[in-house]
């Protein structure tokens, strides 16, 4: 049987031309690291609906749908009328805009933690400025985040992301000293640690669902559990929802679980496929980024940027919401999809593997070094990552399913049960192999 490898070359031509080019300008030939992989990435030329179209017109199914921001699909006609109207409104002011006010009334309504409401552009800078806002509030430099937990490229956070968890992430780092980390789902050891800096403990970031960590949901009972401990210690709660607000119902997870983080960061779904960061937090919290009450000293400068509260971010994530809301049956549509898939995949590779996910989201785990259960980023570390973004690439080169090599997978409003099938037939091939 010709490999894969020979079949994505012969496939892809134009895409390796442009991408010899590109790396010439751009470092490993990306402008996001995890957009490499062997032997190259192919170039997408159009996407519409479920589907990615390369530069040399290969149709992908696309699992990873815009880091899953996607939750409607590529250029979804809920959005993209109101995009092309706000366009020829102009799509940048450098001013307050209505368009701000109408998405955040939205998000306020479905977030009851978002009394009040920042914008940025990146969901780093979303929780970079938490983190600055909880030290300002608390007066202490600690901040907790999960081993593993990922919160963007925030020099605060970096730590712990990456297997082996005891290695610095980057050089260049000027604060881990402050970061303390946490194993996720471990409450006894977790409140441990959290004991041992309990007295300069500013906050404790959390994901409520892991997910460039192996999509690993967090149970009730651990979040209820550091929440507790934040609440007794004057410690602000932080729950990082940019992966999974309005992923699995119009809203934050965290509202299902009688949760009251502190302060809440959105981004991806929230944006309509636009680049957006929030910081939604209670009053009493983000009034300290106030310049007009508190001082150089006192304060939490929260300062957005050129582009946060654009027009066009503001038009595309309200017409997604307006969208969201609107329909009974998106949530429901897409956790079963979600649902099936895991159920499918788990029976085709029958204890080879272990699938991980919530709602729509879900993930693979090929069982190794005695793993027989994921609850945490070091269980998925130490499964065969070799193996599963082998599996992602043969889906590439075969199936015209796309994942990014080694990521979990996402539903959108436009895949069907006949997506499912083909995942799983695919699943079944491979697994016939290893």
């Amino acid at each position: 049987m010709e490999s894969a490898e020979a079949i994505y070359r012969k496939k892809t031509r134009t895409s390796s031309k442009i991408f010899e080019r590109s790396k010439k300008l751009h470092v490993n030939g990306v402008s996001h690291n995890i957009r490499f992989f062997e032997p190259y990435p192919f170039v997408t030329k159009s996407a519409k609906g479920k589907h990615l179209i390369d530069v040399d017109s290969n149709k992908y199914v696309d699992f990873w749908m815009g880091h899953w921001s996607l939750i409607l699909g590529h250029a979804a006609k809920e959005v993209i009328g109101t995009v092309k109207e706000q366009t020829n409104r102009g799509w940048m002011y450098g001013t307050v805009n209505k368009n701000t006010v109408e998405l955040s009334e939205k998000i306020a309504k479905a977030v009851p933690v978002a009394e009040k409401i920042r914008y940025v552009s990146t969901g780093t800078e979303a929780t970079m400025y938490a983190v600055r806002l909880a030290r300002a509030v608390t007066g202490r430099k600690v901040v907790a985040k999960i081993d593993g937990g990922w919160h963007g490229y925030t020099t605060d956070l970096l730590k712990t992301v990456n297997w082996p968890f005891s290695e610095s992430e980057s050089s260049g780092l000027t604060d881990e000293e402050h970061i303390v980390s946490i194993p996720y789902n471990n409450l006894q050891e977790s409140l441990r640690i959290l004991q041992s800096v309990k007295s300069d403990l500013a906050a404790v970031i959390i994901e409520p669902v892991l997910g460039g960590a192996g999509c690993i949901p967090a149970t009730k009972e651990y979040l209820k559990g550091i929440e507790e401990f934040a609440k007794k210690n004057n410690t602000l709660y932080i729950l990082d929802e940019i992966v999974t607000g309005f992923r699995f119902r119009y809203g934050c997870i965290y509202d299902t679980m009688k949760l009251d983080p502190d302060i809440v960061t959105l981004g991806k779904i929230v944006g309509g496929g636009f680049p957006i960061g929030v910081i939604c937090a209670k009053d009493e919290i983000l009034k300290f980024s106030d310049t007009r009450v508190f001082s150089k000293k006192t304060r939490a400068y929260v300062g957005g940027g050129t582009f946060s509260a654009n027009p066009m971010t503001m038009a595309a994530g309200h017409a997604t919401l307006v969208a969201l809301g609107r329909s009974k049956t998106t949530y429901a549509k897409i956790d079963g999809l979600g649902e099936k898939t895991r159920s499918g995949l788990a029976k085709a590779f029958d204890g080879k593997a272990i699938i991980t996910g919530r709602g729509s989201l879900f993930m693979t785990h090929f069982a190794a070094n005695g793993v027989t259960g994921v609850s945490n980023a070091a269980d998925a570390a130490m499964c065969n990552t070799k193996t599963l973004q082998r599996f992602h690439f043969e889906m590439i080169a075969r199936d015209g399913i796309f994942f990014l090599p080694g990521k979990l997978g996402a539903f959108s409003w436009a895949h069907s049960d006949a997506d499912v099938k083909a995942l799983v037939a695919a699943a079944e091939r491979f697994s016939a192999q290893i």
